[in-house]
Protein backbone atom coordinates (compact mmCIF):
# COMPACT_ATOMS: atom_id res chain seq x y z
CA UNK A 1 0.00 0.00 0.00
CA UNK A 2 1.25 3.46 -0.90
CA UNK A 3 1.35 6.23 1.72
CA UNK A 4 0.34 9.79 0.87
CA UNK A 5 0.32 12.63 3.40
CA UNK A 6 -2.75 14.88 3.54
CA UNK A 7 -1.48 18.44 4.03
CA UNK A 8 -0.07 21.48 2.24
CA UNK A 9 2.39 22.31 5.02
CA UNK A 10 5.87 22.16 3.50
CA UNK A 11 7.62 21.38 6.79
CA UNK A 12 5.27 18.45 7.45
CA UNK A 13 5.83 17.17 3.93
CA UNK A 14 9.61 17.42 4.24
CA UNK A 15 9.54 15.56 7.54
CA UNK A 16 7.36 12.78 6.13
CA UNK A 17 9.51 12.53 3.02
CA UNK A 18 12.64 12.17 5.15
CA UNK A 19 11.15 9.01 6.67
CA UNK A 20 11.58 7.31 3.31
CA UNK A 21 8.02 5.97 3.07
CA UNK A 22 6.19 8.85 1.39
CA UNK A 23 4.74 8.12 -2.05
CA UNK A 24 2.68 11.26 -2.63
CA UNK A 25 0.65 14.16 -1.23
CA UNK A 26 -3.01 15.11 -1.20
CA UNK A 27 -4.14 18.68 -0.67
CA UNK A 28 -7.49 20.43 -0.68
CA UNK A 29 -8.65 24.07 -0.66
CA UNK A 30 -8.74 24.10 3.15
CA UNK A 31 -5.12 22.92 3.45
CA UNK A 32 -3.88 25.37 0.82
CA UNK A 33 -5.74 28.30 2.40
CA UNK A 34 -3.62 27.90 5.55
CA UNK A 35 -0.33 28.41 3.71
CA UNK A 36 1.39 31.56 2.43
CA UNK A 37 1.91 32.17 -1.27
CA UNK A 38 -0.11 31.68 -4.43
CA UNK A 39 -1.87 28.40 -5.12
CA UNK A 40 0.49 27.66 -8.00
CA UNK A 41 3.59 28.38 -5.91
CA UNK A 42 2.43 26.15 -3.05
CA UNK A 43 1.67 23.22 -5.34
CA UNK A 44 4.95 23.65 -7.23
CA UNK A 45 7.00 23.65 -4.02
CA UNK A 46 5.26 20.48 -2.85
CA UNK A 47 6.01 18.81 -6.19
CA UNK A 48 9.67 19.72 -5.85
CA UNK A 49 9.84 17.91 -2.50
CA UNK A 50 7.95 14.71 -3.30
CA UNK A 51 8.76 12.29 -6.10
CA UNK A 52 5.18 11.15 -6.60
CA UNK A 53 1.60 12.23 -7.25
CA UNK A 54 0.44 15.53 -5.73
CA UNK A 55 -3.32 16.06 -5.71
CA UNK A 56 -4.56 19.62 -6.15
CA UNK A 57 -8.28 20.39 -6.23
CA UNK A 58 -10.49 22.41 -8.54
CA UNK A 59 -12.94 24.83 -6.96
CA UNK A 60 -15.34 25.33 -9.88
CA UNK A 61 -18.73 23.61 -9.84
CA UNK A 62 -19.60 23.65 -13.56
CA UNK A 63 -17.86 21.03 -15.66
CA UNK A 64 -16.46 23.42 -18.27
CA UNK A 65 -14.90 25.50 -15.49
CA UNK A 66 -13.52 22.37 -13.83
CA UNK A 67 -11.86 21.28 -17.07
CA UNK A 68 -10.27 24.70 -17.58
CA UNK A 69 -8.99 24.62 -14.00
CA UNK A 70 -7.73 21.07 -14.49
CA UNK A 71 -5.74 22.09 -17.56
CA UNK A 72 -4.14 24.92 -15.62
CA UNK A 73 -3.46 22.92 -12.46
CA UNK A 74 -1.99 19.97 -14.34
CA UNK A 75 0.41 22.31 -16.14
CA UNK A 76 2.07 23.36 -12.86
CA UNK A 77 4.14 20.17 -12.65
CA UNK A 78 4.15 16.66 -14.09
CA UNK A 79 3.43 15.21 -10.63
CA UNK A 80 0.07 16.98 -10.31
CA UNK A 81 -3.13 14.96 -10.16
CA UNK A 82 -6.32 17.01 -10.33
CA UNK A 83 -8.92 16.45 -7.61
CA UNK A 84 -12.51 16.63 -8.82
CA UNK A 85 -15.64 16.03 -6.72
CA UNK A 86 -18.01 13.23 -7.74
CA UNK A 87 -20.96 15.33 -8.89
CA UNK A 88 -22.84 15.23 -12.22
CA UNK A 89 -20.69 18.08 -13.53
CA UNK A 90 -17.65 16.52 -11.92
CA UNK A 91 -18.26 13.30 -13.83
CA UNK A 92 -18.34 15.20 -17.12
CA UNK A 93 -15.09 16.91 -16.17
CA UNK A 94 -13.45 13.60 -15.23
CA UNK A 95 -14.33 12.15 -18.63
CA UNK A 96 -13.01 15.21 -20.45
CA UNK A 97 -9.79 15.17 -18.44
CA UNK A 98 -9.30 11.47 -19.10
CA UNK A 99 -9.63 12.07 -22.84
CA UNK A 100 -6.97 14.80 -22.60
CA UNK A 101 -4.59 12.64 -20.56
CA UNK A 102 -5.05 14.63 -17.34
CA UNK A 103 -4.88 12.39 -14.27
CA UNK A 104 -7.72 12.80 -11.78
CA UNK A 105 -8.35 11.98 -8.13
CA UNK A 106 -12.11 11.78 -7.59
CA UNK A 107 -12.95 13.08 -4.15
CA UNK A 108 -15.91 13.05 -1.74
CA UNK A 109 -16.86 9.47 -2.63
CA UNK A 110 -19.29 7.82 -0.21
CA UNK A 111 -20.89 5.01 -2.21
CA UNK A 112 -20.01 2.11 -4.54
CA UNK A 113 -22.17 3.63 -7.27
CA UNK A 114 -20.15 6.84 -7.20
CA UNK A 115 -16.94 4.82 -7.39
CA UNK A 116 -18.23 2.79 -10.32
CA UNK A 117 -19.21 5.88 -12.28
CA UNK A 118 -15.86 7.54 -11.58
CA UNK A 119 -13.96 4.51 -12.87
CA UNK A 120 -16.10 4.34 -16.02
CA UNK A 121 -15.36 8.02 -16.64
CA UNK A 122 -11.62 7.31 -16.48
CA UNK A 123 -10.59 8.42 -12.97
CA UNK A 124 -7.00 7.69 -11.97
CA UNK A 125 -7.89 7.53 -8.26
CA UNK A 126 -11.11 7.26 -6.27
CA UNK A 127 -11.08 8.68 -2.73
CA UNK A 128 -13.69 7.16 -0.41
CA UNK A 129 -13.93 9.25 2.77
CA UNK A 130 -13.96 6.52 5.38
CA UNK A 131 -13.82 8.45 8.65
CA UNK A 132 -16.80 10.56 7.63
CA UNK A 133 -18.82 7.41 6.93
CA UNK A 134 -17.89 6.06 10.36
CA UNK A 135 -19.15 9.33 11.84
CA UNK A 136 -22.69 8.65 10.63
CA UNK A 137 -22.78 5.02 11.71
CA UNK A 138 -21.56 3.28 8.55
CA UNK A 139 -18.54 0.97 8.34
CA UNK A 140 -16.23 2.92 6.08
CA UNK A 141 -13.90 0.02 5.33
CA UNK A 142 -16.78 -1.96 3.86
CA UNK A 143 -16.81 0.62 1.08
CA UNK A 144 -13.16 -0.06 0.22
CA UNK A 145 -13.81 -3.80 0.04
CA UNK A 146 -16.88 -3.30 -2.14
CA UNK A 147 -15.14 -0.92 -4.52
CA UNK A 148 -12.17 -3.26 -4.94
CA UNK A 149 -14.53 -6.15 -5.67
CA UNK A 150 -16.38 -4.13 -8.33
CA UNK A 151 -13.16 -2.89 -9.92
CA UNK A 152 -11.77 -6.42 -9.97
CA UNK A 153 -14.92 -7.74 -11.64
CA UNK A 154 -14.53 -5.40 -14.59
CA UNK A 155 -10.80 -4.77 -14.79
CA UNK A 156 -10.89 -1.08 -13.92
CA UNK A 157 -7.44 0.43 -13.33
CA UNK A 158 -8.66 3.23 -11.03
CA UNK A 159 -6.69 3.07 -7.75
CA UNK A 160 -8.59 3.13 -4.45
CA UNK A 161 -7.22 5.89 -2.24
CA UNK A 162 -8.46 5.52 1.33
CA UNK A 163 -9.10 9.02 2.68
CA UNK A 164 -10.33 10.54 5.94
CA UNK A 165 -8.23 8.07 7.94
CA UNK A 166 -8.06 9.11 11.58
CA UNK A 167 -6.04 6.49 13.44
CA UNK A 168 -3.39 3.78 13.03
CA UNK A 169 -6.20 1.21 13.23
CA UNK A 170 -7.82 2.83 10.20
CA UNK A 171 -4.55 2.35 8.31
CA UNK A 172 -4.35 -1.35 9.18
CA UNK A 173 -7.98 -1.85 8.22
CA UNK A 174 -7.45 -0.04 4.92
CA UNK A 175 -4.48 -2.28 4.14
CA UNK A 176 -6.48 -5.41 4.98
CA UNK A 177 -9.34 -4.15 2.82
CA UNK A 178 -6.97 -3.85 -0.14
CA UNK A 179 -6.72 -0.07 -0.55
CA UNK A 180 -4.05 0.85 -3.09
CA UNK A 181 -3.22 4.09 -1.27
CA UNK A 182 -3.80 5.54 2.19
CA UNK A 183 -3.62 9.30 2.63
CA UNK A 184 -2.83 10.25 6.21
CA UNK A 185 -2.82 13.39 8.32
CA UNK A 186 0.74 14.04 9.59
CA UNK A 187 -0.14 13.10 13.18
CA UNK A 188 -1.53 9.71 12.11
CA UNK A 189 1.61 8.98 10.08
CA UNK A 190 3.73 9.63 13.18
CA UNK A 191 1.50 7.41 15.32
CA UNK A 192 2.18 4.45 13.03
CA UNK A 193 5.68 4.32 14.52
CA UNK A 194 4.57 4.61 18.13
CA UNK A 195 4.28 1.65 20.50
CA UNK A 196 4.81 1.67 24.28
CA UNK A 197 6.91 -1.50 24.18
CA UNK A 198 9.24 0.04 21.60
CA UNK A 199 9.73 3.10 23.82
CA UNK A 200 10.22 1.00 26.94
CA UNK A 201 12.68 -1.30 25.18
CA UNK A 202 14.74 1.57 23.86
CA UNK A 203 14.83 3.22 27.28
CA UNK A 204 16.02 -0.01 28.88
CA UNK A 205 18.75 -0.56 26.30
CA UNK A 206 20.05 2.98 26.77
CA UNK A 207 19.96 2.73 30.57
CA UNK A 208 21.87 -0.56 30.48
CA UNK A 209 24.40 0.89 28.07
CA UNK A 210 24.97 3.99 30.20
CA UNK A 211 25.35 1.87 33.34
CA UNK A 212 27.93 -0.32 31.60
CA UNK A 213 29.82 2.74 30.36
CA UNK A 214 29.94 4.13 33.89
CA UNK A 215 31.45 0.85 35.16
CA UNK A 216 34.00 0.96 32.38
CA UNK A 217 34.98 4.49 33.26
CA UNK A 218 35.24 3.62 36.98
CA UNK A 219 37.53 0.71 36.13
CA UNK A 220 39.82 2.96 34.12
CA UNK A 221 39.94 5.48 36.96
CA UNK A 222 40.90 2.76 39.50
Amino acid sequence: MKFFIDTADLDEIREANAMGVLDGVTTNPTHVSKEEGTFEDIILRICEIVDGPVSAEVVGTEWQVMVEEARHISSIHEHVVVKIPITPDGLKAIKACSEEGIRTNVTLCFSPNQALLAAKAGASYISPFLGRLDDIGHVGMDLVRTIQKIYGNYGFHTQVLAASLRSPLHVVEAALAGADVATLPPDVLKKLLTHPLTNAGLERFLNDWNAWKEKQEEGVMV
